[in-house]
């Protein structure tokens, strides 16, 4: 049976309903982070927001209700009321704690992994990411002090509220479209499904649906990086003749784009292609991307006059370097996409309303604007069992003398015609390592290079 120190990770809280995740977990999560999140007000913040209130929402998975049951109850035992807004993407939850000014959310969800799996994503004041350094810690120790969950000690409300309306309308203050699109989006029987029939029916986009339906298992793995789930958009791009296409994660804060061939866009490279537009009207502002993204980003975010920002690897570093930095955008080579505009929080329905108005705006089509970013060969992230992370990064370093190395996220070492990163996993024995050469030969070269040193690839 898997313990509490199994299922708090970097993050976020995750593990297998009925193994580690379950009514009682829920229900102490709910009763600590309402104590957590309330030891941080100040006076001014108790005078500025509406400082008893906390925001909950849970995704598709069908465990999800009796865990919302429960930490609803955790929630209001310690007499914080609570807003429940139902079955929801975990970007809404970010949208209502800043809507409503409440101390912070909660959302229940696994996002892509298979659906035995559950958790907790948390946010705090604002939608600031509670991660293990900013509030997991503590509300890890909260719940070490708590018995188990009481049959019944609510002593404040607990309130369903629906507030689609509003939240289509922060949306759309980023849909500009100045002519129609054909789009295909695969939901991955995720929330997606939910999220963009209630956000973008009657746009200029039309829309063709694949795996909207919420609740069937025909996509065990909700995740828009395998390959294997991206497949169905593809063909569908084709074949209908659309101008693109985007599949979305289990819990749609994370997006991969399409093509009007079928062909499937790193995520760095929608970085690289959306920074401009973003800049437009903010000269001087950063933007910031995680370490694995090619060099092309950096570059092309100083050619229309931005800040490049290099980053950490994960949404809390990514949140935080935004806000930090006052900056406009940020994205990650796993297909979160961050907006100032958003509380600097992560958006697929933000970033999808971004690129159809970007789209729509140029004649060219979506391969020829991405043609001239692709100028680098990138390896992707490439996994490797590895139990001793830290004696493999400091041998990889020191089999690349002349190297400019760095340890911002694991170790960078970088040439002038080619670079690799090599990071380790928070949860698991593995290392990640991401490489970009001048070209494809080089590229393959020193990747087979690393790998002697590494042992054999692992899929994950």
């Amino acid at each position: 049976m898997a313990g509490i120190d199994d299922v708090f990770k970097a993050y976020d809280i995750r593990g297998i309903y009925g193994d580690g995740i379950d009514e009682d977990l829920a229900w102490k999560i709910g009763h600590a982070s309402a104590q957590f999140f309330r030891s941080l007000l100040s006076g001014y913040d108790r005078g500025q927001f509406t400082a008893n209130r906390m925001v909950i929402g849970r995704d598709m998975r069908p465990h999800g209700k009796f865990l919302s049951d429960a930490l609803v109850e955790g929630v209001t035992a310690t007499g914080t009321t609570c807003i429940d807004l139902g079955m929801v993407d975990t970007p809404m939850i970010y949208f209502a704690v800043n809507h409503l000014g409440a101390l912070g959310g909660l959302q229940i969800t696994a996002s892509h992994n298979s659906m035995e799996y559950n958790g907790f994503k948390l946010c705090g004041q604002k939608a600031k990411p509670v991660g293990e350094n900013t509030g997991l810690r503590e509300i890890k120790h909260i719940i070490s002090t708590l018995g188990r969950m009481p049959t019944s000690a609510s002593i404040a409300m607990h309130q369903e509220m629906d507030l689609w309306d509003e939240y289509r309308k922060h949306v759309h203050g980023f849909l500009k479209m100045s002519r129609p699109l054909k789009v295909v989006i695969d939901a991955l029987n995720g929330m997606g499904g939910v999220m963009v029939s209630k956000l973008f029916d009657g746009t200029m986009m039309e829309i063709i649906p694949i795996n909207f339906e919420i609740g069937m298992e025909s996509v065990n793995s909700p995740n828009p990086m395998l390959e294997s789930n991206l497949r169905r958009v593809k063909e569908a791009v084709v074949q209908e003749g659309a101008d693109f296409g985007v599949c979305l994660d289990g819990d749609a804060d994370r997006c991969v784009f399409i093509d009007e061939t079928g062909a499937d866009i790193r995520c760095d490279l929608m970085t690289a292609m959306m920074s401009p537009y973003l800049l437009a009207g903010n000269p001087g502002a950063s933007v910031i991307y995680d370490l694995r993204s090619s060099r092309v980003v950096s570059e092309e975010i100083r050619t229309a006059g931005g800040l490049p920002r290099r980053e950490r690897v994960g949404h809390s570093f990514m949140k935080k370097a935004l806000a930090d930095s006052g900056g406009v955008f940020g994205g990650e080579l796993s297909g979160h996409f961050y907006f100032r505009d958003n509380y600097n929080c992560d958006s697929a329905a933000i970033m999808l309303a971004s690129v159809a108005s970007v789209l729509s705006d140029q004649s060219a089509t979506f391969s020829e604007i991405i043609a001239p970013l692709n100028r680098y060969s990138h390896s992707g992230e490439i996994n490797f069992e590895v139990t001793d992370k830290k004696a493999a990064m400091k041998e990889i370093a020191d089999a690349l003398p002349g190297a400019e190395v760095d340890s911002l996220d694991g170790v960078t070492c970088q040439f002038p015609d080619w670079w690799c990163n090599v990071r380790p996993s928070n949860t698991e024995p593995l290392l990640r390592l991401t490489l970009e050469a001048a070209n494809v030969d080089m590229m393959n070269e020193k990747v087979d290079f690393i790998t002697q040193m590494l042992g054999p690839p692992v899929d994950h």
